[in-house]
């Protein structure tokens, strides 16, 4: 395949995933920017009313970049999971890889559709946090570099799980027991400097931790790690990830039973 061959197969597969969540957007768009007002309104105005200030700012301006986080995390895993198994599960998917399409444009295909739902309900919870509270952006270029790698890593971890998964009831594991746990507790809502050293130490593991954080910094300024280091962090994984989803499909695991 020519150059612009492989620019029209990325570029179909791109908007046959944005149409696909746009089109079902009360179910996709709107239930993300619900919850997390309801965040706002309990964690930010009623809890933090008593919690004060926290790393210098007050709750509310606190936990906005990490809910921010979780909404782009959850949206970026749900949609390139929910859409990579939809088509396994009809067989479909059997004809995208014996087509002339390389490996590499049908993962970049499905996993910027996850990237742009992920960056699109970030966008709308921003927008939505805006009535509750007053923020300004101290790093642009790690906001916006966290928000992508961040949306990046998780929609390859949808793309590894749907490969993986014989159900749709499969594709909901992971997000119950292990990303909402990580996420909570990776100082969405608390300052890792909070704990005690145990901890600290413990949270250090999680990788959530370091994309919060690296987030916060680009927001508030405030950082309870490195922000150098959550970068490479996150980067790495990235690779690691994509380099699993390629070998998988390569393989073709997961398509054949």
């Amino acid at each position: 395949m020519n150059f612009t061959q492989l620019r029209i197969a990325l570029f179909t597969l791109v908007r046959k995933e944005i149409r696909r969540f746009m089109r079902i957007w009360p179910q996709t768009l709107l239930p993300p920017a619900i919850t997390m007002s309801l965040y706002f309104v309990i964690f930010g105005n009623l809890v933090g009313s008593r919690v004060g200030q926290m790393g210098g700012f007050s709750y509310m301006q606190f936990i906005v970049p990490g809910l921010i986080m979780m909404a782009v995390i959850t949206n970026s895993y749900a949609n390139v999971s929910s859409s990579f198994f939809s088509v396994k599960f009809q067989r479909s998917i059997e004809e995208l890889i014996v087509s002339p399409i390389p490996l590499h444009l049908i993962i970049w295909g499905y996993v910027i559709g996850g990237v742009c739902r992920g960056i699109l309900v970030g966008t709308i919870v921003t927008a939505m946090s805006m009535f509750f509270t007053q923020l300004s952006i101290h790093n642009i270029f790690i906001t916006i570099y966290t928000v992508i790698i961040t949306s990046l890593l998780f929609s390859l971890g949808g793309l590894i799980n749907a490969v993986y998964a014989k159900s749709f009831d499969d594709i909901s594991i992971i997000p119950t027991f292990v990303l909402t746990p990580l996420t909570y507790l990776g100082g969405v809502f608390y300052a890792i400097s909070s704990l005690s050293p145990f901890w600290q130490n413990l949270s250090l593991i999680n990788p959530i931790v370091y994309m919060v954080n690296a987030f916060r910094y680009g927001i508030l300024g405030h950082s309870d790690v490195n922000v150098s280091l959550s970068l490479i962090i996150v980067t790495l994984c990235c690779g690691l990830l994509y380099a699993i989803a390629y070998y998988l499909l390569a393989r073709g695991s997961g398509m054949r039973e």
